[in-house]
């Protein structure tokens, strides 16, 4: 008897996980950043704390419009090659098959058993075949714009509230240096979990990550230290 098992394989995981990370990333070094540069500069916590707030909305919204753009500029590609491919397959049916049959020749079978899956895919989703195979769209893998710009501003929220959370709870005098620990373990925690879901190397994960957050920070809170001086 025929047992079937389930795989499970990370590369599926790539297309939302780039996006969560990325607006998780994003929300705890940038308003971290701006927290413990204000903080620096000896700025009190209501000011640290508004500016952690305005960092918040303003990245959220800029998260939610950068990727929404870029995504939607994916799927209007996508909706342009199913398009020309659709009037293809109304104007040249057989110049199609062959080029569906020639993919399939590429991929390893021979000519006759590469026209006659052709053929049989073509009976009854020419399009849907044309389009996974010729141009690598699958309905899984199709541009999703509002879904992506929701799921980037919900990631940047997320990571955000740390360093607002913190500046809220943390004693005023030792809001930056509270701020900086506390992003830093949650950038720790966020490498090398997306290491871990990617198959990756979790240590490296986590200290990429840390390191570029600690440097934003630290150059951050250079900055506020030195104009907090001049004022």
């Amino acid at each position: 008897m025929l047992h079937i098992h389930g795989e499970s394989h990370k590369a599926g995981r790539t297309g939302w996980l780039r996006a969560a990370v990325l607006g998780a990333n994003d929300g705890t070094i940038s308003v971290a950043s701006l927290v413990v540069g204000v903080a620096a500069a000896g700025a009190p916590q209501g000011s640290i704390l508004l500016t952690g707030v305005a960092g918040l909305v303003a990245g959220a919204m800029a998260m939610a419009a950068g990727e929404y753009v870029s995504v939607q500029s994916q799927a209007d590609t996508e909706k342009a090659d199913i398009e020309t491919e659709k009037r293809e397959l109304e104007s040249e049916p057989e110049r199609e098959l062959a080029e569906l049959t020639s993919i399939y020749v590429r991929r390893g079978l021979d000519q006759s058993l590469a026209r006659q899956v052709a053929e049989k895919l073509m009976s009854s989703d020419a399009l849907g075949a044309h389009a996974r195979d010729e141009l690598g769209i699958t309905e899984s893998s199709r541009a999703r714009p509002i879904q992506a710009a929701l799921a980037s501003a919900v990631s940047f929220v997320s990571g955000a509230i740390i360093p607002i959370a913190t500046a809220l709870l943390a004693p005023s005098a030792r809001i930056a240096d509270v701020s900086f620990a506390t992003a830093l373990v949650a950038l720790v925690i966020l490498g090398g979990t997306a290491a871990y879901a990617g198959g990756a190397s979790i240590a490296k994960g986590a200290m990429r990550v840390a390191f570029w957050g600690a440097f934003a920070m630290g150059l951050t809170a250079g900055v506020g230290k030195l104009f907090g001086a001049a004022v």
